[in-house]
């Protein structure tokens, strides 16, 4: 918190006031009246991105010394919410809980993106990253990457793959497999990772990428069977499973992650104000390992590392969507 103590004859609660808001980079007149941050998150409540918001929410407020309230605004793939933030005023304190998919895929799977997810919005901070992991249905007969591969190669267009629906992350988790190892297989989409989970189980389709977090109870309880998540180093919340790299599978590191952003033109020194609040909050102990048991990997760093990372793979699923129709 800013030192800095307004003059005259104030009381000492509106000095206090105003160092809080001065330290986030607000005005004299703002900081007499603080506002209320809103972290607005593009998908519907009770969902992945929402929940993880929600648990930060209350230790981001603690390091702010502000009130934090999670807004959702869900609509077109994640792409409502940040089209609100990206309209709102540098000084609005209405941040984005960006989920990458809404800022790497939605571009290239909707008609018309409402933001430019590189130019109209402000990385402030990294925040969790997770990877997905391949899971196959207990009775097919191939029980690792190779065999899998070698199966798909001597039955071309028979293995089944499910996913979230069209353009979600696991769909395009499998065309990237396929373009990597050569192989032909048949997406199935779903309203959702839960009911192409309860598929795979019964044998419906043979195989998904699921988010490590909500595929561990299913392995777990030995209902289907982990083969490699989806990132080059294995998972911390499934070690005893293998990465792609590992695998064999080379190129081929695929995961999601979190990220804050704020309006265009937003002051630099609120940007850094905000960015070593976020990595307080991720510090806290209680945080870190909710998170971790979640199967999430904490992502801490520079707005730097957002732009970096959205730029390299919004190229990548450029690649992987082209020639797929999405209507």
């Amino acid at each position: 918190m800013s030192k800095f103590i307004p003059g005259g004859g104030r009381r000492k609660l509106l000095q206090l006031g105003a160092a809080m808001a001065l330290s986030l980079g607000l005005g004299p007149v703002a900081a007499q009246a603080p506002q209320t941050v809103r972290l607005v998150v593009g998908y519907a409540a009770g969902g992945p991105v929402d929940a993880a918001a929600r648990l930060i929410a209350p230790a981001l407020a603690r390091e702010l010394g502000q009130n934090v309230v999670v807004e959702n605004r869900p609509g077109a793939a994640g792409a409502l919410g940040g089209d609100a933030v990206a309209k709102s005023a540098p000084n609005a304190m209405m941040f984005f809980f960006a989920a990458s998919p809404t800022m790497t895929i939605t571009p290239h799977v909707i008609k018309s993106m409402p933001f430019d997810p590189l130019k109209d919005l402000a990385p402030i901070a990294p925040i969790l990253s997770y990877a997905n992991v391949l899971v196959v249905n207990n009775d097919q007969p191939f029980k690792t990457v190779p065999e899998l591969v070698a199966y798909a190669k001597a039955n071309p267009g028979k293995v089944a793959y499910g996913s979230a629906g069209m353009g979600a992350s696991n769909h395009l988790s499998g065309e990237l497999f396929a373009l990597r190892t050569g192989t032909q297989l048949t997406h199935v989409p779903y309203k959702g990772n839960a009911p192409a989970m309860t598929d795979v189980i019964g044998g419906q389709i043979q195989m998904m990428f699921d988010i490590v977090g909500g595929a561990r109870a299913h392995i777990a309880g030995g209902r289907v069977r982990p083969i490699a998540v989806t990132s080059k180093e294995r998972n911390a919340g499934l070690p005893q499973v293998i990465s792609m790299k590992e695998a064999g599978i080379e190129d081929y590191d695929v995961g999601g992650w979190y990220a804050l952003y704020g309006p265009p033109k937003m002051e630099p020194e609120l940007i850094k104000r905000v960015n070593e609040a976020t990595r307080q909050a991720l510090a806290r102990d209680e945080v870190k390992s909710r998170l971790v048991e979640l199967g999430y990997d904490l992502w801490v760093g520079s707005p730097g590392l957002v732009t970096e990372r959205a730029t390299r793979e919004l190229a990548l699923w450029g690649s992987v969507t082209k020639g797929i129709k999405f209507d």
